[in-house]
């Protein structure tokens, strides 16, 4: 295997167990190890302390052994890679007979499936065959543009349907494509279901009405299944016991306080707290999908992977899905289209906004945001603002303490800051994290640039 082949399986892996893609330097880490450099010499290329890479290394080589069955380190994660590389060549050609249809370059539109590392957990879609499937998405949207994220659908594929998970949070930043996302995802799956429903949870302040509709959904179809008399109704979690369910529950962030740090639950939906903690602890064959801005707290601190609840943060489009975006502007084959595309991190919402900006004024990219120009549309800052709105006052003055660094800042600076206290910074930083607003390599934090030019806008 050559270094981009190794990278790129240990980016799928890694996705695979933990949601999130290779960071910068998990990266750097990975790729200095593959070319037999120390980690000193790896810190000093990457401008951070031993320390910092060690331990990312360790969290990698801990990871990377989980999902091989073998113990991975600095010296053998070369050999490791390359025998479950082996492995997965093997499976690819038992299950295909044309030479043409066998992989092994990792194209990112079909990843190689990874073999299920707790096989105890793997149930196949035909093993059990639904015998009626009953659908509630009169609340899902229409899908409309979706944009090609065949690594998102695989993992969170796995996860429902082979793994069996019971709680999935789906987060990011407003505009990145979550909803779309599940709306693909559950047009994909919904029938390897008994139940199917998706609630958009503005409608449902509180959990009373929520578990009437879904109850009075089972209690019903029950009585047309099997035409019982008196049928008596059970607690929620009991149908979710007896029968597979898929519940989606859009724009989560509404259980949560506007001006507190991220996931403290309105008073009026703290009964939503018992609910997910049933979902997570009890035994059942059912799975939410949670999807929103932030997450319930209780999920955010669950950091072992050998517990039912997996989190995936969405992050922006690939080059190529982001240029065909843009083709609908006339932008794709700008000179300057990938630059537009970095700027905006691939997200979807930002990138349509300023490329509808740039179509009515009847300009080029070039010519309207030369450098490092950022444009904020009216539409995107009120985006902007009503996620903006959802920060305590101390996480603002995080935010702004960022808006004045260009480049990312070390964690240790910012706590010599005269007007934030250390505890506070932290917890700011951890809430802001969990947002999606802020970026973290190693020690070292910042915002993408859209986020500093509004930032900088509302101070100013």
């Amino acid at each position: 295997m050559n270094l981009k082949e190794v990278l790129t399986l240990a980016d799928r892996i890694v996705f695979e167990k933990t949601g999130q893609h290779l960071d910068d330097l998990q990266e750097a880490v990975l790729r200095g190890t593959l070319q037999r450099e120390t980690y000193k010499h790896i810190a000093k290329n990457f401008d951070c302390s031993e320390s910092s890479v060690k331990q990312v290394g360790s969290q990698l080589w801990q990871i990377l052994s989980e999902e091989l069955g073998e113990d991975v380190s600095k010296s053998n994660v070369r050999s490791a890679m390359e025998r479950l590389q082996v492995s997965i060549f093997s499976n690819v050609v038992q299950d295909y007979v044309g030479v043409g249809s066998i992989n092994t370059c990792g194209d990112a539109r079909h990843p190689p499936e990874i073999p299920n590392p707790h096989p105890h957990h793997q149930e196949t879609s035909n093993s059990k065959q639904t015998k009626t499937s009953h659908q509630d998405l009169s609340e899902m949207p229409e899908l409309g543009d979706f944009f090609d994220r065949p690594l998102e659908l695989h993992t969170l594929t796995t996860w429902i349907l082979q793994q069996r998970c019971r709680l999935i949070t789906l987060t990011g930043i407003s505009g990145i494509g979550k909803t779309t996302l599940a709306v693909q995802l559950v047009q994909q799956i919904k029938d390897e279901f008994e139940y199917t429903v998706w609630y958009t949870l503005d409608e449902f302040p509180t959990i009373e009405k929520f578990q009437y509709n879904l109850i009075q959904l089972f209690s019903n179809s029950e009585k047309q299944d099997s035409s019982p008399t008196n049928q008596k109704r059970l607690p929620l979690i009991k149908y979710l016991q007896k029968h597979r369910c898929l519940v989606v529950l859009d724009d989560v962030h509404n259980l949560f306080c506007s001006g507190e740090l991220a996931g403290k639950y309105k008073p009026e939906s703290e009964e939503y707290r018992s609910l997910f903690k049933q979902i997570e602890k009890l035994s059942h064959q059912s799975c939410f999908l949670l999807i929103g801005w932030e997450q319930p707290r209780e999920v955010a601190q669950i950091k072992s992977q050998n517990t039912s609840i997996r989190t995936l943060q969405l992050k922006g489009l690939e080059i190529a899905a982001a240029r065909e975006l843009l083709r609908d502007y006339g932008l794709a084959e700008s000179d300057n289209s990938e630059a537009l595309i970095h700027r905006y991190q691939g997200n979807p919402l930002w990138l349509k906004s300023v490329a509808n900006l740039i179509q009515d004024l009847g300009g080029g990219v070039t010519e309207l945001l030369p450098n490092d120009t950022i444009l904020l549309p009216e539409d995107l800052k009120d985006v902007l603002q009503q996620q903006f709105d959802r920060l305590s006052e101390l996480e603002k003055q995080v935010i702004s303490l960022l808006a004045k660094e260009s480049q990312p800042i070390n964690r240790a600076k910012l706590l010599e800051n005269d007007r934030i206290p250390a505890s506070d910074l932290l917890n700011a930083l951890q809430s802001l994290s969990r947002r999606c607003l802020i970026e973290q390599q190693a020690n070292f934090y910042t915002i993408s640039p859209v986020l500093r030019q509004y930032a900088i806008a509302q101070a100013v």
